[in-house]
C-alpha cells in the first residue's frame, strides 16, 4: 500500500461514522449493489444502454445489437429482471423489453458522463 493514501495516524470521527453507520442500517444496501453488479456485466451493461437508446426491444433485437446468440441474451435478460433493471411483456410469440424505470437510464447516462469526464482529465 502506498503511504500516501492512507492516513499516517489513526484517528476518525465518532459522530459522522455512528451516523453513517446508522443511514446504511436503514437502507436496502445489499440491493443495490446487486443491482449494480447486475448491470456491471459487460454484455448486460451493452443490454441496458441498448435499451436506454430505444423504449422497448425484442429479444431477438437485443441479441443482433449485442452480438450474441438469441439464447445468451435471454439469460442476461433474466438476470437484469431478477435484479429489477429491466421488465418485459409478452406479444403473442414475441417477448419485449425495457428498462424498469427512469432510475436505470440515469445510472447509465451518469456512469457514461463519469467516465468520459475521466478520460479527458488523464
Amino acid at each position: 500500500m502506498n503511504k500516501k493514501d492512507t492516513c499516517e495516524i489513526y484517528c476518525y470521527d465518532e459522530e459522522k461514522v455512528n451516523r453513517i453507520q446508522g443511514d446504511l442500517q436503514a437502507i436496502d444496501i445489499v440491493s443495490v449493489a446487486q443491482m449494480l453488479k447486475a448491470i456491471a456485466d459487460e454484455n448486460r451493461a451493452k443490454i441496458t444502454y441498448a435499451l436506454c437508446q430505444d423504449e422497448e426491444l425484442c429479444v431477438c433485437d437485443i441479441a443482433n445489437i449485442v452480438g450474441v446468440t438469441v439464447a445468451n441474451a435471454s439469460h442476461h435478460l433474466r438476470s437484469l429482471h431478477k435484479q429489477g433493471v429491466v421488465k418485459f411483456r409478452k406479444e403473442g410469440k414475441l417477448a419485449f423489453y425495457s428498462l424498469d424505470d427512469e432510475h436505470i437510464r440515469q445510472i447509465m447516462m451518469i456512469a457514461l458522463a463519469h467516465k468520459k469526464e475521466v478520460k479527458s482529465n488523464v
